[in-house]
């Protein structure tokens, strides 16, 4: 596997943004590593999103996200949002314009990597489980699955209750029930169109401050007939949940 790490001017954002990208390559000389690079010369990818207090580098400094996806031939981009619950700020930038639209188009234009549905994934944890999910979900026609590990899913509610200021910064003083914010909104929306519907995956551990919000999640979508893969097992909120689960969301992608 390469692993790069890109500085780039975003024009949504407009100011430099950074991203790491891991990209397969076939090679013999990492030791102690198995690389496949497909025949096909584009790549599937996995836009793979960060929590509340981290950054796009995250994943790489806290798993061994580039060990478990060298045989499978998989592109992992890891974009840097800052604190932005994936959201077109009210108090700052665009972020949720930048991931949806900017992010893949650049991506795209400086990697070999697929645009087709079936090859397109999102993944995160915490606050980036929150955003693969509502991406997945407001744009089911790009992705063929989604996972949520430790979701904020529940943020209609959450931002009721907490009155946080990052929440106010991100989504200003205006309800977000029935808006592409809520996920529980857009669940019940996707399983009723007669559009496509992603795969979704979520885990959550029992012993996480988040666990009753996912809990939330699984009773709406035990009344849809959503193809989603849930697992509620012993786990805080912290990386060794995460760094277990993300091989078994590896596993379990549809991968071609």
């Amino acid at each position: 596997m390469a692993r790069i790490t890109c500085d780039y001017f975003s024009e949504t954002l407009t100011k430099n943004t950074t991203m790491t990208v891991i990209l397969p390559e076939q090679t013999e000389t990492q030791v102690g590593m198995k690389n496949t690079k497909r025949s096909s010369c584009l790549h599937p990818t996995l836009y793979l999103l960060h929590g509340f207090s981290d950054d796009h580098s995250i994943w790489t400094r806290r798993t061994s996200i580039e060990r478990y996806v060298a045989e499978l031939g998989l592109a992992v981009v890891m974009p840097d949002v800052d604190h932005s619950y994936y959201a077109d700020m009210s108090y700052g930038n665009k972020y949720w314009t930048f991931l949806s639209e900017e992010l893949p188009r650049i991506a795209r234009s400086f990697f070999p990597l697929s645009d087709q549905r079936e090859d397109n994934f999102v993944a995160g944890l915490s606050m980036g489980g929150y955003g693969a999910f509502k991406w997945a979900l407001n744009k089911p026609e790009q992705f063929a699955a989604a996972a949520s590990l430790s979701g904020a899913l529940d943020i209609v509610n959450r931002k009721q209750v907490d009155r946080m200021e990052t929440l106010y910064n991100a989504f200003g003083g205006k309800a977000l029930d029935g808006t592409k914010a809520d996920i529980f909104h857009l669940a019940k929306h996707v399983d009723q169109s007669s559009g496509p519907k992603p795969m979704l995956y979520q885990a959550c551990g029992k012993e996480d401050f988040l666990y009753q919000e996912n809990v939330r999640f699984k009773q709406l979508t035990d009344q849809l007939a959503l193809n989603i893969e849930t697992i509620f097992d012993h786990g805080d909120h912290e990386w060794s949940y995460w760094d277990y689960h993300i091989q078994k969301v590896l596993n379990w992608l549809p991968l071609q």
